[in-house]
């Protein structure tokens, strides 16, 4: 005999309409009243919009959530099984993916948000290694260019702390955020860290627990978790650290390990693979990439999170 568990999703559009409910579900779901604190509708995004086609799956022509500090945005939460939130996924399908967030009574929810992780931040903390640091661009890496663009674009509302520390490892980072977070205030948590774990050879045994840890600090911190990585490396050319070994078969395995969690969990995860993939001038020294190469990853990241373009220079 087959069970099926029961699930909160938190309806901030079309779903609050009955009809709309009973057409879909077959039967009148249990509902209530409640808010999303920390998110406002915005206006829906045309399908040839700019920011549409820069990340597939994005909004076309439907409402969305935009995180705003403070916010508050009324709805209903519904109590479904598990064939009925599928089948609410289903009914997003191309206008939003489901993520985890926490009500204003306590409670915690599935939600529909868009697609595009970076698209609807406002207040972004990244947290991370070298790389994400910005470690051989005096720049400031791929962060640095986000942070100009997000700022640019709204420079009284947006924010974003680049707090990566050079040879930090997952367990660090997990470590360090909790007594970070609290005095930011995000809406966005973006991880981007991993490649000295794999460096170790047996450093991705816990990678799971550290990231559950993360996921755990960021929905009680109301922000969404978004995972970034792992980066190409050329690894005729990667340095070499005491204890350390940088090898694209250990850098593969992170990919995976880190796609695979994402999957599990509803999390947004961003592969940064391919755009520097067989293309060592664009590294440094093998691992981190060059002022270049973070300018092309900045770039992917627009195409694909919806992160802003770099302003006008």
């Amino acid at each position: 005999m087959s069970s099926s568990r029961h699930h909160r999703l938190f309806a901030y559009g079309t779903l609050r309409e009955e009809h709309v409910r009973d057409a879909l579900f077959g039967r009148r779901v249990p509902s209530a009243p409640a808010v999303l604190v920390g998110h406002v509708p915005a206006a829906a995004r045309s399908a040839t919009g700019p920011d549409a086609a820069a990340v597939p799956g994005g909004p076309t022509g439907r409402p969305t959530l935009e995180c705003r500090i403070d916010a508050r945005t009324e709805g209903t939460v519904l109590h479904l099984t598990d064939d009925e939130l599928a089948a609410v996924d289903a009914h997003a399908a191309g206008h939003g993916v489901r993520r985890r967030v926490v009500l204003a009574s306590g409670e915690r929810a599935w939600t529909h948000l868009d697609a595009g992780p970076l698209r609807s931040a406002a207040r972004i903390v990244i947290v991370g290694d070298s790389i994400a640091y910005g470690r051989c661009d005096p720049r400031g890496g791929w962060a640095g260019h986000l942070a100009a663009a997000h700022i640019a674009a709204n420079e009284a509302e947006h924010r974003l702390f680049n707090l990566a520390v050079p040879g930090a490892s997952l367990a660090d980072v997990a470590a360090q955020t909790p007594a970070l977070l609290p005095a930011r205030r995000p809406d966005t948590l973006l991880v981007a860290a991993g490649i000295n774990d794999a460096a170790t050879g047996d450093g991705l045994g816990r990678l799971a627990e550290h990231l559950d840890s993360l996921a755990a600090l960021a929905l009680d911190a109301g922000a969404r978790l978004v995972v970034a990585g792992p980066l190409w490396l050329d690894e005729e050319h990667a340095p070499s650290y005491e204890g350390l070994r940088f090898t694209l078969d250990r850098a593969l395995a992170l990919r995976s390990a880190l796609r695979a969690w994402c999957e599990a969990r509803h999390v947004d995860h961003l592969d940064l693979w391919e755009p520097l993939r067989d293309r060592p001038a664009l590294f440094a020294d093998g691992l981190h990439p060059t002022a270049a190469g973070h300018e092309e990853i900045h770039r992917f990241m627009a195409r694909t999170a919806g992160a802003r373009s770099a302003p006008p220079s």
